[in-house]
């Protein structure tokens, strides 16, 4: 009987928590600046591939245009030097692109790092076993009388 009734009382002890990161973090004092912040960058990637583009277009242009006038040394020089004008600007994209998401990774260590902290403090005050976090459906189903929701609670230590 004891080995029967051992599983119900360790169930009826263990605390589960569970929370969306992702509304914290959005809800965190310093996440608007890093978003402004990175939108900032992202805009002057922008205006840069903007300009390429358009360079790259009006030496498209011109080579339309003169084409038939061109030797033809002339007009494989030309195809070769646009061919490598539009491999330097996807690689330039592709570059921005990575450059972009490790400024936003970086951006967003500290506000991370508060969390995990706040979480970990949360837990042990608590006693909780864990704290799941509920973003990307890595939980799908939380019987609310079996964990506690502390999205709030976390968010109110962080403020």
């Amino acid at each position: 009987m004891l080995l029967f009734l051992l599983p119900l009382t360790m169930q009826a002890q263990t605390k589960i928590g569970f929370f969306s990161h992702d509304a914290v973090l959005r809800a965190m004092p310093g996440y608007a600046e890093a978003q402004s912040s990175l939108d900032k960058l992202r805009s002057q990637y922008d205006a840069e591939t903007q300009r390429v583009e358009d360079e790259f277009n009006r030496k498209y242009e011109e080579f339309l245009e003169g084409q038939r006038d061109f030797a033809p040394t002339i007009l494989q020089k030309r195809q070769t030097e646009l061919q490598e004008l539009m491999a330097k600007n996807i690689q330039f994209r592709q570059e921005a692109e990575r450059l972009l998401k490790q400024a936003e990774r970086d951006a967003l260590v500290p506000l991370n790092n508060k969390i995990s902290e706040a979480v970990k403090a949360l837990g042990k005050e608590r006693g909780m076993m864990f704290i799941l976090n509920t973003d990307g459906d890595a939980l799908q189903y939380v019987d609310a009388e079996m964990g506690e929701d502390v999205t709030n609670d976390i968010l109110s230590r962080l403020r």
